[in-house]
């Protein structure tokens, strides 16, 4: 007899409750026309940030979602998406739950090292952990905030990605400026719109810290430390608020989900006068 466990039952609770919100199934054949009427275009270098639930039921769920997402940009644009696994950090930074202190050294003895064929996101979500195991994807080398990608300028993008600066210059987000990308929210708010890290390096005097992963180095696992300033996504919602009153963010549905789609360069210019201001 198969026993359904008690998250199974939860999740099957959940399942029920999307589907009597969605009137008819989204499907990958719906979301590109959705995507392609939201003003997703073809050739378009797009970084996506994504709740899988907000959209509703969908037939295939994270898997169609990447699907839609692929086939809208093609071959010839590139599609982004932050591929984090923070939980290879310094526990003596963990806060959400932290461990105890006398913990810390066998974690940064034992934590296996980053690969970027295996190791797994950390709170990213189902179409991020989908996209980044899909066939012809690509992913950058960064222990702790990597990105993946596919598409014309994949490789461009994650190339080169500093130890010190996950979401400075040189990283993914610098490139997707360079090529005049464009960011879609799907479901999430500003909180989770990682081009806003990008800004915070334009703040002076940014407050440092010295940071640690594990990392395999001329093939030898090693706890490898950097330094890099503080990120701090609180002040994101209200600067994305502002940002929406200057008119420049199309706003609408996909699915069940409420998005947001927005010229990445625009946005970072914004932000970082807008970052300045607020930390004076």
């Amino acid at each position: 007899m198969l026993r359904i466990t008690k998250e199974g039952e939860w999740k099957t609770v959940k399942e029920r409750e999307t589907i009597k919100t969605t009137s008819l199934p989204h499907t990958r054949t719906s979301l590109g026309l959705e995507l392609r009427k939201f003003g997703v275009k073809e050739g378009m270098v797009l970084i996506v940030h994504s709740s899988l639930s907000s959209l509703g039921w969908v037939c295939g769920g994270p898997v169609a979602v990447v699907q839609a997402l692929m086939d809208v940009v093609g071959e010839t644009g590139t599609l982004i998406m932050p591929t984090q696994s923070a939980d290879n950090s310094d526990p003596a930074e963990w806060g959400n739950p932290p461990v105890p202190e006398t913990w810390w050294e066998t974690i940064r003895e034992e934590m296996p090292a980053y690969d970027p064929k295996f190791t797994p996101t950390r709170g990213m979500g189902k179409i991020v952990e989908v996209f980044r195991t899909y066939p012809g994807v690509k992913r950058s080398l960064h222990p702790m905030y990597s990105f993946a990608a596919w598409g014309k300028e994949a490789e461009g993008v994650l190339q080169d990605q500093k130890l010190e600066h996950g979401f400075g210059p040189d990283s993914p987000l610098e490139r997707i400026y360079q090529l005049g990308g464009h960011v879609l929210l799907i479901g999430v708010g500003h909180d989770s719109n990682t081009s806003l890290h990008f800004a915070e390096h334009a703040i002076p005097n940014r407050e440092r810290l010295t940071k640690g992963s594990a990392i395999l180095e001329n093939g030898k696992h090693i706890w490898k430390t950097h330094e890099e300033i503080v990120y701090d996504s609180d002040p994101f919602d209200q600067l994305g608020r502002d940002y929406e009153k200057e008119g420049r963010v199309t706003i609408g549905s996909i699915g069940n989900a409420e998005c947001r789609l927005m010229h990445q360069p625009d946005l970072v210019d914004f932000a970082k006068n807008w970052l300045i201001e607020f930390n004076k």
